[in-house]
């Protein structure tokens, strides 16, 4: 069966042909991961790059993000049943004093969208409560949120905090006020400026 109807349904957000094409998928015996890696990653990915050249917006990612999250509702116990995890793990969260999320849960879900798995710890999130997420979900990334620069001091905070505590966990940033520049100051592996390429720098951090 071709999955590219089912990325075209993805990418344009049409949540009910996303999820009729993903039965369909099924009937003809493909298997989960693969519908998910060749049939909704790609949708995505085709929203992300659009977003990134300023053809898409919010709306757009989040109507995507929607039709995405329909179709992975019937293929998640599948995948679950058949022992397939995720490749890697990222923790996210708004930091500590911010109570803002439309651009961590923008970035959330690109990273489901490209098969990661994620442990969204909300806003208002302590150096602690990441530390110990990431621990308990032995993850890979820990993502850091702040809209406002009165809270960006808690992201430093957090990179200390994962030193000291000697996880090999990446930590990376975004968010408006933050820049690459303050990245670099505080120690923290990488700094995105959007959502989709968030994805990017964590598969780059991954690789490497």
């Amino acid at each position: 069966m071709d999955l590219k109807p089912l990325t075209d349904a993805i990418a344009k957000g049409n949540r009910a042909e996303a999820t009729k094409l993903t039965k369909a998928a099924l009937d003809a015996k493909m298997l989960p991961q693969d519908i998910v890696e060749k049939g909704l990653v790609p949708g995505m990915s085709i929203v992300g790059e659009k977003f990134k050249r300023n053809e898409a917006f919010v709306p757009e990612m989040l109507i995507a993000a929607r039709a995405m999250k329909e179709s992975m509702a019937i293929l998640e116990p599948l995948l679950v049943k058949a022992g397939i995890k995720p490749k890697y793990t990222c923790v996210i969260g708004t930091v500590q004093g911010d109570l803002h999320d439309i651009g961590k849960n923008l970035v959330a879900m690109m990273l489901k969208g490209a098969n990661l798995g994620v442990v969204d710890l909300g806003t208002n999130v302590s150096p602690q409560k990441f530390i110990e997420a990431a621990k308990s979900s032995n993850a890979d990334v820990i993502a850091l949120s702040a809209l406002l620069t009165t809270t960006m001091p808690s992201m430093k905070q957090t990179v200390v905090a994962a030193k000291e505590a000697g996880l090999k966990t990446k930590v990376i940033i975004g968010g408006a006020p933050v820049t690459q520049q303050f990245c670099d100051e505080i120690g923290a592996d990488g700094y995105s400026p959007d959502a989709a390429s968030a994805v990017d720098l964590v598969l780059k951090l991954m690789a490497a």
